[in-house]
């Protein structure tokens, strides 16, 4: 029985890798390594494994720029081929593209595959290069459909609340990519945020997992009590794991978040402790860890600010 999922061990991403030059680079007489490139370790990655934890296909995520991904290395073993492994990694990376926030993707096939990609939606944009002078490639783009939660009214209404009372959120463009009842998955401009290493500002980094946070709180409230209050973080702490460049968001999920909001209810201040990780591709690059009071306030306060 195959699983779709990512690596997750030194030796599956060896054998990931291994199974790209295989299909991809060996017929061609072209080095070990050759298959890799610099923007793996900032990408999302997803393979076919069996059983037996041998990879069956491989396939990689990436972003090109806060609209568009690509995804790219798409390899089916050979005894393997035209069996749906393709076709199920190629919707399963266009879903955590839709999750990220993404609006299209594209992608370069080989004159081969071309028919395989327009049978799932891709449009073909004419030849894009040709690779090691014999193999032509054509670029081919789809637009994707947006979940629900991008044209929910109150993720729109939390934005323009951020972008309206926090002059740094409008700067970085933070946007809610996700959210489904239980997980707030956020981004933001990657250009703007940069430090002088050409990676993520710590500052901004620090400011998309506070908001992230205080997000999750606001949905919450929304959701279980349909009371407003006064979130305000209290105690926070984050520690940066690594440099983050490249496909960026963070994530809350309920697994994560401690407290209840019965306080609230009785007319008194509730506290609610979660935790925030922020990716760079699929590695956590920073945890940031609040504590958040929500107060008790007007129902008035949050549409005089919105509407204003």
């Amino acid at each position: 029985m195959n699983t779709l999922r990512s690596p997750e061990s030194i030796d599956e991403f060896t054998q990931y890798y291994q199974l790209r030059w295989q299909i991809l680079r060996k017929p061609w007489q072209q080095p070990l390594g050759s298959e890799q490139d610099e923007h793996d370790k900032y990408s999302i990655h997803r393979m076919f494994i069996d059983e037996h934890g041998a990879v069956q296909a491989v396939g990689r995520l990436e972003k090109i720029n806060s609209q568009v991904a690509k995804i790219r290395y798409m390899a089916v073993s050979k005894h393997l081929q035209r069996q749906g492994l393709g076709k199920k990694i190629i919707s399963e990376l266009e879903q955590q593209a839709m999750r990220l926030g993404f609006v299209e993707i594209t992608l370069n096939s080989r004159e081969n595959t071309l028919k395989f990609y327009q049978k799932l939606g891709y449009k073909s944009q004419g030849l894009s290069h040709t690779l090691f002078g014999v193999i032509k490639h054509f670029r081919l783009t789809k637009k994707l459909t947006k979940h629900p939660q991008h044209q929910d009214k109150k993720a729109q209404a939390l934005t323009v609340l951020w972008h309206k009372t926090i002059e740094m959120s409008k700067a970085m463009n933070l946007q809610i990519s996700y959210f489904d009842g239980k997980t707030l998955i956020t981004h933001c401009d990657a250009k703007f945020n940069k430090n002088l290493h050409n990676t993520m500002f710590a500052g901004s980094i620090y400011t998309l997992a506070t908001l992230t946070g205080w997000g999750w709180v606001y949905f919450a409230l929304q959701e279980l009590t349909r009371i407003d209050g006064d979130i305000v973080l209290a105690q926070a702490d984050i520690r940066y794991h690594s440099p983050i460049k490249g496909l960026t968001f963070a994530k809350v999920d309920i697994a994560q978040v401690s407290g209840n909001f019965d306080n609230l209810v009785q007319g008194k201040n509730a506290r609610i402790k979660l935790t925030v990780n922020v990716f760079c591709g699929e590695h956590i690059a920073a945890t940031f860890n609040g504590s958040y009071f929500i107060l008790p306030k007007s129902p008035d306060d949050f549409e005089r600010i919105v509407n204003k």
